[in-house]
């Protein structure tokens, strides 16, 4: 279920922060209240291969997301425990010590249900009669970028196998604040101090001449 041009999810999830806090956190509230971007990134388990090597390539930028008003929170189907429990573990462990923002617990799988990124799969179970549940039901690696406004602008989803490229999201808040602010559009490979273009035909034709 695509939902860029769409406002993200108005729902309240569990959440831990690096305190040992347990709270509820809006996402959509979050972006609206604060007058932030945020970068929401899911991933399938605490504990796994993958996994720590994001969430701490995320902490690494977290700076470079501040600087462009942009909120990173992180996501996976596990409970608070269980983040507790990952962010006191050693970075030489496989853990997550050192990471500073806030990670979601969406245990009942209520946002990652509505927002279809489970991997889930249903069969027919003939010594059940019955449906049967296939797949770890936990989410792939998706990523949402949302504006001030609450509305997501990007979207992604990775096979679990495949991290993401952390400074692709960078390129992309530019870009996406670059339209904000002066209405052009950026083409492909934009990066930002390059030039941008008009949105009509005589600007792209203009712009592929000179590139």
């Amino acid at each position: 279920m695509a939902i860029v041009g769409k406002k993200f999810p108005n729902l309240a999830v569990d959440a831990m922060n690096e305190m040992g806090d347990t709270f509820k956190l809006n996402v959509f509230e979050e972006a609206k209240n604060k007058g932030k971007k945020v970068l929401l990134f899911w991933y399938p388990k605490d504990f796994t291969f993958v996994c720590p090597t994001e969430l701490h390539a995320f902490q690494a930028a977290l700076g470079e997301f501040e600087k462009r008003n942009t909120i990173v929170i992180g996501a996976s189907c596990d409970t608070p425990e269980v983040h507790f429990a990952w962010l006191n573990t050693s970075k030489d462990n496989g853990g997550i010590e050192g990471v500073t923002y806030d990670i979601l617990a969406d245990s009942n799988r209520n946002l990652s249900g509505t927002l279809d990124i489970l991997d889930i799969e249903v069969e027919y179970n003939d010594e059940l009669e019955d449906n049967v549940l296939v797949g770890d039901n936990v989410t792939y690696r998706a990523t949402y970028l949302i504006d001030e406004e609450g509305t997501v602008f990007h979207e992604g989803v990775n096979h679990m196998p495949v991290g993401r490229n952390v400074n692709e999201f960078l390129r992309m808040i530019d870009a996406y604040t670059h339209v904000q602010k002066n209405g052009e559009v950026c083409p492909a490979n934009w990066e930002e101090g390059k030039e941008a273009m008009g949105a009509n035909r005589n600007a792209t034709a203009e712009y592929l001449s000179k590139n």
